[in-house]
């Protein structure tokens, strides 16, 4: 199987979340896509976000109605600090050599990739899918990867392919600008959110006062 990852806080979980997954999902032809929730977030130091449990059951009702997105708790249960390293390695141990991984990540994150925790690591552990985020550009991404210090042994249209064998593909994707921060403001000045998250999650958001 072809499994598609996508990691986040998801705090919370908004509808260009979910249709990111499904625009990769249907361009690269994959069985599944997992979205899993960061238990501690590397990059957020001392920043609060709300509780893992109601980020996860947010995301489980937010992609309940969808045949191919799917939530793990892995990191939840992994527990600590979340690193993206560590994730891949527990998620290869897990599928084995039956399913291809293919870890989603925006431009903006991929931008930044130098700063995460053993990060040339990530270009061997997983088929890698870059998706185009507005303000962020490159020209050149073979040039960036190889500044990086990951070797490129060729390029065909959107695909990079890596001296580990692995591959980069970049996807263009539909654009909505909707931000987890924004949302969450929003609910703070008690503006409507309604179109902005699936409406379960927004009946969740309410009823348990999050955000508030």
């Amino acid at each position: 199987m072809r499994i598609g990852i996508l990691g986040g806080t998801f705090d919370p979980v908004h509808i260009a979340h979910l249709r990111v997954c499904e625009e990769v999902a249907e361009e690269i032809q994959l069985d599944k896509v997992y979205l899993i929730p960061v238990h501690i977030p590397p990059h957020k130091g001392e920043k609060s976000i709300t509780d893992f449990s109601h980020r996860l059951k947010m995301l489980e009702l937010a992609v309940s109605t969808s045949p191919i997105l799917d939530v793990l708790d892995l990191e939840g249960k992994m527990g600590g600090i979340s690193y993206t390293v560590h994730t891949l390695k527990e998620l290869n141990r897990a599928f084995g050599g039956s399913h291809t991984i293919y870890f989603i990540m925006g431009m903006d994150a991929f931008l930044e990739i130098d700063t995460w925790y053993r990060y040339k690591d990530i270009f061997s552990l997983a088929e890698l899918v870059v998706i185009s985020r507005p303000g962020y550009e490159i020209d050149d991404i073979s040039s960036y990867i190889k500044t990086l210090g990951v070797e490129c042994s060729g390029i065909s249209d959107n695909t990079i392919r890596l001296a580990s064998g692995r591959s980069l593909i970049y996807l263009p994707t539909t654009h909505l600008d909707i931000s987890s921060s924004h949302i969450r403001k929003m609910v703070k000045r008690r503006r409507s959110i309604r179109f902005l998250v699936t409406e379960d999650v927004r009946r969740y958001i309410e009823e348990r006062g999050l955000y508030t």
